[in-house]
């Protein structure tokens, strides 16, 4: 992807410059050794695509009937608590 290169100073005076620019390709900032990316919206939605939500993934996913949800109440595995271990008590 084409893009320009601009130190912080010079994008920080010059926003608007950089922001249009964006819209034609991306723009870097470098502060500190780090690069930014300023780029269009629409450009970084079709970068990234369609990310779906965990509620949207829930409510639009398979069907769960049928499904047995019921939780076995078993203990699994021995441990301190179901062993019948108590601490002792602090003197």
């Amino acid at each position: 992807m084409p893009h320009s290169e601009w130190n912080i100073a010079d994008a920080k005076s010059k926003l608007s410059e950089v922001l249009n620019r964006a819209e034609e390709k991306a723009q870097i900032i470098t502060r500190r050794n780090r690069q930014y990316v300023v780029m269009d919206g629409d450009a970084y939605r079709r970068l990234t695509g369609s990310v779906t939500s965990l509620k949207e993934l829930i409510l639009n996913g398979p069907s769960l009937e049928g499904v047995d949800l019921k939780r076995d109440r078993s203990p699994g595995r021995e441990t301190p608590k179901n062993r019948g271990y108590r601490p002792s008590a602090k003197t």
